[in-house]
């Protein structure tokens, strides 16, 4: 049950700075509560009760401050820019994006240095940050592979290939001998990343076929003997003691006549209908197309420059700007998925990818001047 804490009365007389305050966290408490109701529309189950709960909570922020304000509640003011920003994208996406926008919005909560906000208010703001963070962990779980995929891809190719462009382009070489090499680079990087990814995946379903028990192993369950009890060997196979799977044994010979599905022995001594992992994994041809895409959409950016006709200094210039602004959004997001500053992720990103293709252009700059 939550903490029930009287409306304290200010142990002062207000002052304009007050009113003004007072209203602006009205604002954004109505602004934050709106925020988890537009992402509440877009959930169903209890993420939808989760998110409205905090909606309510946030309601109850609203009317201490209507409280505190009395009769100078005043005209409704519009909340922090950021704050309907977040709602803006709430309404439109309601996506692990604008959770982890939610989350670090609950982190930079004023309560805790502010005399006239209720410790149950300051610790309200606290705990809301872990609930959203929770919620956020979900739907990073639900994307972290293809998720994972898609940024390694798009930022191998960016560099990659921007350093291969660079490189090449700094020997003097005339502009048409770069953009072929930049797109003998692209089919080449993605070609490989979609192989790579299809072998591992084909790997990993091997694998995990060779691992998974066979389904027929449950219709003959019921013809065991039971003194010999061979189940038992299934167990201590799996790491058990004698004793615990001769006694875990006895109890699913017990119990097979209501289980149901394939069977699936578990390092704990379980037996549960299997789970499917090969959906979770995927198909080789379909991670293997995502990889070559995601690959190919990073590495022709340095290479538009050149399709376009530019050459020289003026293709060098925009073919960096267009990967600086391609890492800066991919760290950014990255940034944003893991709950860190977005921009400290996107410059981290932008130094490394530049560094990189600094080091090639300087080493083409180098060898062509040994040619010449």
């Amino acid at each position: 049950m939550e903490q029930e804490e009287r409306e304290p009365e200010p142990d002062r007389p207000a002052t304009a700075r007050d009113i003004r305050r007072w209203r602006r966290y009205l604002a954004d408490e109505r602004a934050e509560a709106n925020v988890y109701r537009d992402l509440a529309r877009r959930r169903s189950g209890e993420e939808r009760e989760i998110l409205l709960a905090l909606a309510d909570a946030e309601g109850r922020h609203e009317e201490h401050w209507r409280h505190l304000l009395g009769d100078q509640v005043g005209a409704p003011l519009r909340g922090a820019i950021r704050t309907r920003f977040l709602g803006f994208l709430a309404r439109r996406f309601g996506s692990v994006f604008v959770l982890a926008l939610a989350q670090r919005a609950e982190a930079r909560s004023p309560y805790d240095g502010d005399a006239d906000a209720t410790d149950t208010m300051a610790a309200d703001e606290r705990i809301h940050e872990e609930v959203v963070r929770g919620l956020a962990a979900r739907g990073r779980h639900r994307l972290a592979g293809t998720f994972r995929a898609a940024v390694f891809g798009i930022n191998d190719g960016l560099v990659s290939n921007l350093a291969l462009v660079l490189g090449i382009g700094a020997t003097g070489v005339p502009a048409a001998t770069i953009l072929f090499t930049g797109i003998a680079g692209l089919l080449a990087g993605a070609l490989s990343m979609g192989a790579g990814e299809y072998v591992s995946v084909r790997s990993q379903r091997e694998l995990l076929e060779a691992s998974t028990p066979n389904p027929a192993s449950r219709s003959v369950l019921s013809h065991l003997d039971l003194a010999a009890n061979e189940l038992t060997l299934v167990y201590r196979a799996q790491g058990m003691s004698p004793e615990k799977a001769e006694i875990h044994a006895r109890e699913v010979l017990r119990t097979v006549a209501i289980a149901t599905g394939p069977v699936e022995v578990k390092k704990t001594g379980g037996l549960s209908p299997a789970v499917d992992e090969h959906e979770a994994i995927g198909t080789g041809i379909g991670a293997a197309t995502s990889s070559f895409c995601f690959f190919a959409s990073g590495a022709i950016l340095p290479v538009l420059p050149y399709l376009f006709g530019l050459d020289g200094i003026t293709a060098v210039i925009v073919a960096a700007a267009l990967v600086g602004l391609a890492l800066l959004a991919t760290g950014a997001i990255v940034g944003l998925l893991s709950g860190g500053p977005p921009w400290r992720r996107a410059i981290r990103q932008l130094i490394i990818g530049f560094g990189a293709a600094g080091v090639t252009y300087l080493l083409g700059l180098l060898f062509g001047t040994s040619i010449a």
